[in-house]
């Protein structure tokens, strides 16, 4: 750029504006940014899983309840009139 050093303007403001937004410029170069996109996609992914699992488990768990209640119902009857 001419020869001009832009890291010391003479302006302490400045000086660390241009500091900061070459790091950061550095820093998307060479892909570092990614870490942090990988690990939100792996809380994405992983709230998906604990959401499906989440769903199953009250699928099962209504499915048990409904059967218990009707083996249940079943007991009482059987008892009654000798059939299920």
């Amino acid at each position: 750029m001419n020869g001009r050093n832009f890291n010391n303007t003479g302006i302490p403001a400045m000086d660390f504006l241009v500091t900061f937004f070459q790091a950061r410029v550095q820093r998307a170069r060479s892909g570092e940014l990614d870490r942090g996109a990988s690990a939100v996609e792996w809380v994405i992914i992983s709230a998906v899983v604990v959401a499906i699992v989440g769903v199953v488990a009250a699928i099962i768990n209504t499915a048990l309840s409904d059967g218990a209640n009707k083996v249940g119902d079943c007991i009482k009857g059987a008892k009654a009139s000798g059939t299920c």
